[in-house]
């Protein structure tokens, strides 16, 4: 199961504030099947993966929980306000 550092609870607990009409993140595979989007969302997905940690809510579609088994999710925001994600392997 893909894991959350605190860094990423924090920015989406500060997003699902900030944005009435969002409570989590979504990850999804990409339609070419090679690339992950992450984008605000309100609910899951039928057949979403439901992370839930220090309040923060990120769903994982069946695909991209395949592909993230074992990584962990870590974010920040840059000096312009941009939000970036990285993955890593679990310790």
């Amino acid at each position: 199961m893909l894991a959350l550092t605190e860094n990423v609870t924090e920015i989406v607990n500060k997003l699902a504030e900030e944005v009435p009409e969002m409570s989590g993140v979504r990850i999804a595979t990409e339609p070419d099947g090679q690339s992950l989007s992450v984008s605000p969302a309100d609910h899951a997905a039928a057949g979403d993966e439901v992370i839930e940690q220090d309040g923060a809510t990120v769903w994982v579609d069946a695909n991209a929980a395949e592909v993230l088994d074992g990584m962990v999710l870590d974010g920040g925001v840059d000096e312009d306000g941009n939000i970036q994600f990285a993955l890593g392997q679990q310790a």
